[in-house]
């Protein structure tokens, strides 16, 4: 087997075991790994006159973390063989932090998930402060969670509480400065040099050294379950994740609860068996199965250019002009600044473009207040903004993006205001949420340069962009959007055109008929309750409120107009009612589905129960949940069909990163493939909901053999 940790000594007797995996551009912690790390031992345990040991890495990250291609296709009949290997990985770690000789982990990169739990079995924890470096147990974000010791000594370290609120589960990915101040590792360095200086210092120091735990006077932080004090917080425990979760039920954050709690009442060699029970349950589940293929598998192709035209070069971006410096416009300024892009915002009047830097000095001045950057780069990134009211001021920038009105003849408008002075081959990209991009490219003499890039909100924090491919988009142009989207750090999914594209599309479908349902007579608490507990991370009427139920309206009557295709639902007359007649138009103005007070979402409207007519029928809580699953599930096939969607990968990554379709499922399509039954479950249950319900949620007829013959991704072989 490869050997993947180099073994040197050196007249100082100090033994560096550099993890380097030939095979792999990152370390992580296979059979390889297991294998060359016990003959490591082996030979530490046998050395002479062994003054320390310093764990580093050759690689740019010190460790990337589990092996997740083995991990996904585990099934219950490999529990045995699961139990075995995590058994050796631990056992050896133990052994390291038992030698008898200090132990210091040189942490030259990120080290996430396995990484820090190989450092954690260290007496000490340097950390390089290298640019991009990232430090924590992001488990809990794959549907897993920490199966090396990471639960086991982060509880024994930190204190249940803390290890649990800090670390263990908001997956948190930390700086080296955050992972210090949590008390992750023990030392920050600068460079290469003085990381590897440090740790010999400290082991010339500290001959001697033993874990917290393993020390005769160890006490618990916190206290451990059995002391009245933290046995008096437990019961909170339960219900605080229950609220965090909001009502959903996820089996990794339940278990790493479960493996914390338990495991902290025990011995350590027993919590370590705690912990590998609890993992096998996870590994080999659905749900892990399901985000590992979303987060990992889906997320690397997407990111890594599966949908970029192969073989076109593009031009990188020089110098990009936003029109328009509303909430969508600023903030695209903003992440777009923030990439090092010079920007040029152009709006009506001086003051309407000024909002464009008024919004990037509020970002920054909260990102300076929390340690996230310095007021020198703060500066530097208010420096790359420039507003204006002049269309002359555009000169020369080879992209634009427009942010205006959703109305097709203002859009058109702008793009031929600017489009004399802009570069000649200048990107035009159009920044539509719904409006087909083949149409607006239309008011353009070269439409092969147009493209739509739908930025969500707010922009700063939303990691998706789904640019549009048009009718006549050129590769080149979609080329470079893709790699523009990548340089100002978002997630790009290619989709071509059509009215709402995907996840407007898609998310429209969520709406109605969460809406359909209150208008039906079901209570709208219940339909939120519902959505919730499903796994949405916002109720369907909240978000409703937060899109615009005018925006929602404007929409529905443009494809009423544009489409004969269009008919109307129960949820479009509640909506018609709520802004006609009773003048709630969502957040923005303080009352919608719910009501507000100062911007704070408060609680449900009660006039609600006044515009249902319909006497409301007992609804059982799964099929309020499935209906609105189903509603979304079923327009993403429609979507695939129809060549809106060129992937399914696009399709998984877009519903969890662009419209909230809950992340447990791994996607809106693997939600499909992952039923009870796979697809024909799906589809027998389809069926069974257009019965009750009404023929939208009627299947395709061959939707099983139709999935069959596309290509599987990673994530369907477990």
């Amino acid at each position: 087997m490869t050997n993947t940790i180099r073994y040197d000594r050196g007249a100082d007797g100090i033994v560096t075991l550099t993890l380097d995996d030939p095979t792999q551009s990152a370390n992580t912690m296979n059979r390889a790994y297991a294998a060359s790390m016990s003959v490591a031992l082996d030979r530490l345990e046998a050395e002479h006159d062994l003054a320390g040991v310093i764990v580093t890495s050759a690689k740019s990250t010190f460790f990337a973390g589990g092996d997740l291609p083995e991990m996904i296709r585990a099934t219950r009949a490999d529990a045995p063989d699961l139990a075995a290997l995590l058994g050796t990985i631990k056992r050896d770690l133990r052994r390291l932090e038992t030698l008898g000789r200090p132990v210091v982990a040189a942490v030259n990169g990120s080290a996430l998930g396995g990484g820090l739990e190989i450092a954690l079995a260290c007496h000490h924890r340097i950390a390089l402060d290298a640019p991009g470096s990232r430090l924590g147990l992001p488990e809990v974000t794959l549907g897993l969670l920490p199966g090396a010791g990471g639960v086991t000594r982060t509880v024994r370290m930190l204190g249940l509480a803390s290890a649990l609120t800090t670390v263990l589960l908001t997956g948190r990915r930390m700086r080296p400065t955050d992972a210090l101040s949590v008390g992750l590792v023990d030392e920050v360095v600068a460079t290469p040099t003085e990381l590897l200086e440090r740790a010999r210092a400290w082991i010339a120091a500290n001959p001697h050294p033993a874990q917290p735990w393993d020390r005769p006077d160890y006490r618990m932080p916190g206290g451990t379950p059995a002391s009245r004090s933290l046995a008096a917080q437990l019961p909170a425990f339960p219900a605080t994740l229950r609220k965090q979760l909001k009502g959903a039920r996820l089996p990794a954050p339940e278990a790493i609860l479960a493996a914390a709690v338990e495991g902290a009442q025990v011995d350590l060699e027993t919590a370590l068996t705690v912990e590998t029970r609890h993992l096998i349950g996870l590994l080999t589940g659905q749900v892990a199965k399901n985000m590992i293929g979303a987060f990992f598998f889906d997320l690397k192709a997407v990111n890594g250019g599966a949908a970029r035209p192969a073989d076109v070069d593009a031009a990188p971006v020089r110098r990009l002009a936003v029109l328009g410096a509303g909430m969508m416009g600023a903030g695209i300024a903003y992440a777009c600044a923030k990439a090092g892009l010079d920007v040029v915002v152009k709006d009506v009047t001086p003051e309407a473009a000024g909002r464009a830097r008024e919004h990037a000095e509020r970002l920054l001045a909260r990102a300076v207040r929390k340690g996230r950057t310095t007021e020198a780069d703060a500066r530097a990134v208010l420096d790359r903004i420039t507003t204006t009211d002049q269309v002359d001021a555009l000169a020369g920038c080879d992209v634009v993006i427009e942010a205006v009105f959703e109305d097709p003849a203002l859009k058109q408008r702008v793009f031929a205001e600017v489009l004399p002075v802009l570069a000649p081959d200048a990107l035009l990209a159009s920044n539509t949420s719904t409006l087909p991009i083949t149409g607006l490219a239309a008011g353009v003499d070269r439409p092969a340069d147009f493209i739509g890039m739908h930025f969500f909100s707010p922009v700063d924090r939303m990691p998706l962009l789904e640019i549009v491919v048009g009718e006549r988009t050129g590769d080149v142009a979609l080329a470079r959007a893709f790699d523009l989207g990548r340089r100002i750090g978002k997630t790009p999914i290619v989709v071509n055109d059509g009215r709402g594209f995907f996840t407007s599309r898609v998310i429209g479908k969520f709406i109605d008929e969460a809406v359909g349902m209150v208008a039906e007579g079901v209570p709208a608490a219940s339909v939120e309750q519902a959505a919730l507990q499903a796994g949405y991370p916002t109720g369907p009427l909240a978000l409703a409120d937060e899109v615009s139920l005018t925006l929602i309206q404007r929409i529905r009557r443009q494809f009423e107009a544009a489409s004969e295709e269009f008919r109307p639902l129960p949820a479009h007359r509640l909506v018609d009612e709520l802004v006609d007649a009773y003048d709630r138009p969502g957040r923005a103005a303080g009352r919608g589905f719910y009501s507000y007070d100062d911007g704070t979402r408060g609680r449900l409207w009660p006039g609600l129960a006044d515009l249902i007519t319909d006497a409301g029928r007992a609804v059982p809580f799964t099929d309020l949940q499935e209906r609105m699953l189903f509603a979304e599930a079923l327009d993403a096939l429609r979507c695939l069909d129809e060549g809106v969607l060129r992937t399914e990968t696009d399709a998984n990554i877009g519903s969890i990163f662009g419209i909230g379709f809950p992340a447990w499922t791994g996607g809106v399509i693997r939600y499909v493939r992952q039923y009870a039954g796979g697809p024909a479950g799906f589809a027998a249950r389809a069926t069974e909901l257009a019965g009750i319900y009404g023929d939208r949620f009627t299947p395709p007829a061959d939707l099983a053999d139709r999935l069959a013959a596309l290509r599987a991704e990673p994530a369907d072989v477990a």
